[in-house]
């Protein structure tokens, strides 16, 4: 045996993942857009401001972001470097909290507002339930990150969009896992008048089978699953403890390997 690889579900390699923030009134727009193309998108919420100005309003977010992950933005959107540890953590807290009793789903991913973070606050995340957060900082680039925590996107969507969609769209080095992870938000299209961009985008790199569309989270929580697999020293079976199937390719050949199962790979 030589190559055993990590796959995306069904075998692909590619996955695209979209991550908008504040909730405004233009996701309503914007989520049919990912609904109509077969699209997923993380929408990160500020629980505190829900139904201010065009901000949708609590009782509409369950509905709204059916089938897409509602994530933590802090209750009230400070720039968190300033704040104090003890702030931060009702704010972020607090966020869970309302947003969880809304949708009825843990929101264990958050957003930074205005890009505000500090070592000792990425720190402070995982002991209040937050398994990554969104920067605002850009790659360019397809790779998965190495920080979950630091987690930079591929690019906002006002910067080269539909030429890094083009880019993913031809990427085909199965050796690699590669990730478009684009971020924004919604109510700019309006401010820009460019909806256009994100209609062009979306039927673009929708609907294909070779990608797999996928939240922030559930890309976390899957390669996580990928990660807990236990293999025997000569790499010729594979016990997977949790409860997720996880997608292996081995010597070119895919295999499903599934929740609490034992898979022999030859």
């Amino acid at each position: 045996m030589s190559g055993v690889y990590y796959c995306y579900p069904q075998g692909r390699h590619k996955a695209l993942t979209m991550s908008y923030d504040d909730g405004r009134r233009a996701d309503e727009r914007l989520v049919g857009l990912f609904n109509k193309h077969g699209i997923k998108g993380s929408f990160h919420l500020n629980s505190g401001l829900l139904g201010e100005g065009d901000r949708i309003r609590a009782e509409e977010v369950a509905a709204l972001y059916r089938g897409h992950e509602v994530s933590a933005h802090t209750r009230s959107h400070p720039t968190m470097a300033r704040c104090p540890q003890e702030y931060i953590v009702e704010e972020i807290m607090e966020d869970r909290k309302v947003l969880e009793g809304l949708i009825r789903q843990p929101a264990r991913g958050m957003s930074y507002p205005n890009g505000s973070y500090t070592s000792e606050i990425k720190g402070l995340l995982p002991h209040l339930g937050i398994e990554y957060a969104r920067t605002v900082q850009t790659t360019g680039g397809f790779a998965l990150p190495e920080d979950w925590l630091e987690w930079q996107a591929t690019c906002h969507h006002n910067r080269d969009l539909l030429a890094h969609g083009e880019t993913f769209i031809g990427l085909h080095k199965r050796q690699y896992l590669y990730l478009m992870y684009v971020w924004g938000h919604s109510y700019e299209f309006d401010n820009d008048n460019n909806w256009e961009l994100m209609e062009r985008f979306c039927a673009m790199a929708g609907g294909r089978d070779d990608v797999w569309y996928v939240t922030n989270l559930e890309l976390v929580h899957y390669m996580k699953a990928c990660r807990g697999l236990i293999f025997s020293a000569a790499r010729d079976f594979v016990c997977n403890p949790g409860a997720a199937a996880v997608w292996l390719e081995v010597d070119g050949i895919v295999i499903e390997v599934p929740g609490g199962q034992t898979v022999d790979l030859g």
